[in-house]
């Protein structure tokens, strides 16, 4: 009696091992924002946070099924269980932590400059006495207006600014990371003239956003995501889409 008690329990710690191995995870994300999540020619969702969640996923032991959701109830899908865990993009802020959880922070994507191939400088002081652009309102202009020994040129749209750095009437555009790799990375017109100089200035961290009080998909990414770091695969991941 007591070998098949044993054998029993062996068996229920067998299948829930499996269990756990094979558990899936639902991942939202909004699929309008390149390189970090959009909808590639062949109609798969694609993009940096896309190839981030599933290296977590391989690395923490669990299925991902992504679903492309509208931002406008992205959040609310969340608190309501429609899925697990968003990754679009989501920049931490108090006000959101208030509302949901989040992973420890796997991105910087604060602002960057955006030159010319073969421009001199890679911080906003080696710019001094030249033009640089940015979108009205924005931290990049903030950010330039901080050094009065740069002229600024502001612009309605930061693909204004960018045509204008393309075309030589400034010598700099100063933008967030994701915007700057989709103009630079992703646009062929752009593409072989201009480049990301430097590292992000500013701070406007990414992290995973996970329903309030849900610990334990919150641990399970946290614990993929480490993995991924020490791997060294978000830098691999920051070359392939934002560099």
């Amino acid at each position: 009696m007591r070998k098949v008690s044993f054998l029993l329990m062996v068996g229920l710690l067998l299948v829930g091992c499996a269990s756990k191995g094979s558990q899936k995870i639902v991942v939202a994300t909004d699929a309008t924002w390149p390189p970090m999540e959009f909808i590639d020619e062949n109609k798969n969702i694609v993009g940096y946070d896309i190839d981030l969640i599933k290296a977590i996923a391989e690395k923490a032991g669990f299925e991902v099924e992504i679903r492309n959701t509208a931002w406008d109830g992205i959040f609310a899908g969340l608190a309501n269980g429609s899925y697990d865990v968003v990754i679009s993009s989501v920049t931490i802020t108090e006000e959101r932590k208030k509302q949901m959880d989040f992973s420890e922070p796997y991105i910087n994507a604060g602002q960057v400059i955006v030159v010319r191939k073969g421009t001199p400088g890679t911080t906003l002081n080696d710019f001094k006495g030249r033009k640089m652009g940015g979108q009205i309102g924005t931290t990049g202009v903030m950010e330039i207006q901080k050094n009065p020994k740069i002229t600024l040129k502001t612009y309605d749209e930061i693909g204004l600014a960018i045509e204008d750095l393309y075309l030589g009437r400034i010598d700099g555009v100063v933008v967030d990371t994701p915007t700057a790799a989709s103009f630079v990375l992703q646009n062929p017109k752009y593409k072989d003239v201009l480049t990301i100089v430097g590292e992000p200035f500013t701070e406007e961290y990414y992290g995973i956003a996970v329903r309030k009080g849900n610990k334990k998909v919150l641990d399970l990414i946290n614990k993929g995501l480490a993995e991924v770091k020490k791997a060294g695969i978000d830098k691999e991941l920051e070359k392939k889409w934002l560099r």
